[in-house]
């Protein structure tokens, strides 16, 4: 299997950019998510490495083929990619079992029968739908079809597999299991896998790496906890995680040589794990749900606004002062409404941003002190 380089390439239509500049190697056997909002260019960079899309400029390696460069002139089509497709709709022929629609690919390929067949019952095993070999897409769940879709597009051992929102259809229940099939299917079957969805969920439980970007711009490409707790940007912070980070505005100063945050009228001393300067007076702080504790020895004093208990945890809205923070508690517990209750802050990962910039500046704990 190849990895794939795409060197600054870019799509614009007219005037509007829905790719700028992108840059990211996947490597050999990776499963990316190229994850974010609708319209921040994903599935027209899926499409641009498939060859379905032509990008205004840059350049695109999968293995050691260049299959586009807009200096050289190189476009290759798609069916030279050696890439298979999985949409969103699976596009099953209707009026063919299941064993047909597999074989279909591999018959406009030349295959041997006896090849074909093979291909088709190893197909079959993999995705776990032997069973349902001679019935007709309509006669199939929407899970039935997706692996029939899946089975049908790894037939041909094409070297990449792109997968474009292929569970949106699916009911919730239903994408669960499917993610834990993909994500096994990956394993076994040694493929690269380039997978587009909006789901920040579905990116942070299948990937090895995520692509996240918006406005046709890439804001972060690492590995999904990477992604979670040491964000590029507030963007990344905001748009991965539920519920999603807090976002505190503060004051940073030095006092004695260490660096004190201002935040909810109280006064903490703030030990960062990451050596940057920390030269900005306004600064946001990002606390993730879990990092806020609620317990009886908590230093900050606070009301329960809401509580949202749902069986292994509870989320609950808390009111510092005039802020309204988001706080996960581990199993079945429940708040009253107004009940006043002391949180405390606890993680060597709290994120400091600029203000301006809205970039991470620092990393590290905060100790909240007295008045």
């Amino acid at each position: 299997m190849p990895r794939i380089v795409l060197e600054h390439v870019s799509k614009r239509f007219d005037k509007f950019v829905a790719v700028d500049d992108l840059n990211i190697v996947i490597e050999d056997r990776d499963f990316i998510t190229l994850l974010g909002p609708s319209g921040c260019g994903k599935t027209t960079t899926l499409r641009m490495i498939a060859g379905l899309e032509t990008p205004t400029e840059g350049r695109i390696t999968i293995g050691d083929t260049v299959v586009f460069d807009a200096e050289k002139g190189i476009n290759l089509s798609p069916a030279k990619r050696d890439i298979g497709f999985l949409f969103q709709n699976y596009a099953l022929w209707p009026h063919m079992t299941v064993y047909q629609n597999i074989a279909f690919g591999l018959e406009n390929l030349k295959w041997k029968r006896e090849d074909i067949k093979s291909r088709v019952y190893e197909m079959l095993r993999l995705l776990k739908i032997e069973e349902f070999v001679h019935r007709y897409p309509a006669e199939l769940s929407g899970g039935q079809q997706q692996r029939v879709a899946i089975a049908r597009t790894l037939a041909p051992a094409p070297k990449v597999l792109f997968m474009d929102e292929p569970l949106s259809n699916l009911d919730a229940k239903l994408r669960s299991e499917m993610r834990t099939e993909l994500k096994r299917l990956h394993s076994d079957s040694d493929s690269t896998f380039v997978y587009v969805t909006h789901d920040q969920l579905e990116a942070m439980t299948l990937a090895t790496k995520i692509c996240l970007m918006n406005k046709g711009v890439l804001q972060q490409y690492d590995p999904p906890l990477t992604v979670y707790s040491k964000p590029n940007n507030i963007f990344v912070a905001d748009f991965v995680g539920n519920p999603t980070m807090n976002f505190i505005n503060a004051k940073l100063s030095e006092v004695d040589g260490k660096h004190v945050l201002s935040l909810f009228g109280l006064y903490a001393t703030f030990t960062a794990n990451m050596n940057k300067p920390l030269n900005r007076e306004n600064v946001i702080v990002g606390v993730r749900p879990e990092h806020i504790a609620i317990t009886d020895s908590g230093k900050i004093n606070a009301t329960a606004y809401s509580a949202l208990p749902a069986g292994m945890e509870t989320t609950v809205k808390v009111k510092i002062k005039d802020a309204l923070v988001s706080s996960v508690v581990f199993g079945a517990i429940d708040y009253k409404t107004d009940q006043a209750i002391k949180c405390d802050i606890i993680s060597d990962q709290i994120c400091i941003f600029d203000a301006n910039t809205k970039e991470l500046i620092s990393q590290g704990s905060i100790s909240i002190n007295s008045l």
